[in-house]
């Protein structure tokens, strides 16, 4: 009954996803966009709403019993999604290559066909993210300490 459940939330999210992601052929070119690359033209509430229904699927991956590490992986997906197409006109084109909804029940899907492999993938992933962010914030600190010295340094006179 549990296989019968999931299986069938499976299906629901890759039609979610090909809604999303790859329902509408653009004509004269080989590529597909869907209605999350549509709201993204709408400032402003396009990302959000696009955003909040790729959060589905992330919800519904978390009661399917995906593991905190997918979860992470998929939120950094739609957080991508979400940042990428907030920027007017590049955000547009950058939707029509990131999918993160088709990329979240793909990632599912692996999981679940291979659940240890997706799992050490996805940890990497996270402690590879992680380190990319104490990275960043470290970086910011150096930087703003250096500027702040040069400030300091210049306005009095030394």
């Amino acid at each position: 009954m549990a296989t019968d459940y999931r299986d069938k939330t499976r299906h629901q999210l890759e039609r979610l996803a090909w809604l999303l992601d790859n329902s509408i052929p653009i004509p004269g070119l080989k590529a597909r966009i869907g209605l999350d690359p549509l709201l993204g033209l709408f400032p402003g509430i396009g990302d959000t709403l696009g955003a909040l229904l790729s959060s589905y699927i992330l919800a519904a991956a978390s009661r399917l019993g995906a593991p905190k590490s997918v979860l992470l992986k998929m939120a950094f997906n739609i957080a991508v999604d979400a940042l990428g197409g907030a920027f007017p006109v590049l955000g547009d084109v950058f939707d029509l290559a990131w999918k993160a909804n088709h990329r979240n029940v793909k990632l599912l899907g692996e999981y679940f066909d291979q659940p240890r492999k997706t799992v050490v993938a996805s940890r990497l992933f996270a402690w590879t993210l992680g380190a990319a962010l104490v990275g960043f914030v470290l970086l910011v600190g150096v930087l703003g300490f250096l500027l702040v010295r040069a400030l300091w340094l210049a306005a009095s006179g030394g």
